[in-house]
């Protein structure tokens, strides 16, 4: 795996741990010779990523709309930075560029980056492996939700599985490495409720 995107907050969060967690990522992601793929921002754990991958001499490229580089939101010192239209152009790009993905904490942006990935992978549209690293429990809550649409037969349980989560960076990058996609597909004959 010669990159990954981590979707991050742009908020560093109420919890040291959430900046040393980006940094222990960093650190992994730069030892594993690993290009980091972002949203292109200098604000919060996403600049906290990047600025920890840049220091170590790792590679960075950050994908960012026009309109938040407009406001000036952009990081002045990536490896290479890439504008796009729009914030569906953004997840395409990263998408492209990305051999795999990471969530770190984060918010509404962090999520739907996290989500709409994820479908995609259930869609068959990548067979890339999307994971969360746990921070604190931050996404104790999440999974918990993801049990119970399984346990309402909205999500399969193999669907559910494609989703992995570690609390350290160096597990999580080994399960990755180590991913293999499911064969379910989304949609089986009419099945019965």
């Amino acid at each position: 795996m010669d990159s990954i995107c981590v979707f991050s907050g742009s908020s560093p969060g109420t919890r040291r741990e959430y900046v040393h967690a980006a940094d222990a990522l960093a650190h992994e992601l730069v030892r594993r010779n690993i290009e980091l793929v972002y949203g292109g921002g200098s604000l919060g754990l996403m600049g906290r990523l990047a600025d920890a991958v840049l220091s170590q001499g790792g590679r960075v490229v950050g994908v960012i709309p026009e309109a938040l580089q407009q406001k000036e939101l952009q990081h002045s010192r990536l490896t290479s930075l890439r504008v796009v239209g729009s914030m569906h152009e953004r997840k395409a790009t990263m998408n492209d560029l990305a051999q795999g993905f990471i969530a770190l904490p984060g918010g509404l942006g962090t999520l739907d980056e996290t989500f709409e990935i994820l479908t995609w992978a259930q869609l068959g549209l990548h067979a890339k492996p999307v994971g969360v690293l746990n921070v604190c429990g931050y996404y104790d809550h999440l999974f918990g939700f993801l049990d119970h649409a399984v346990a309402e037969r909205f999500i399969r349980p193999q669907h559910r599985d494609m989703f992995l989560r570690d609390t350290s960076a160096s597990a999580l990058l080994d399960a990755m490495m180590a991913y293999t996609p499911s064969k379910v597909r989304k949609w089986l004959d009419r099945e019965s409720v």
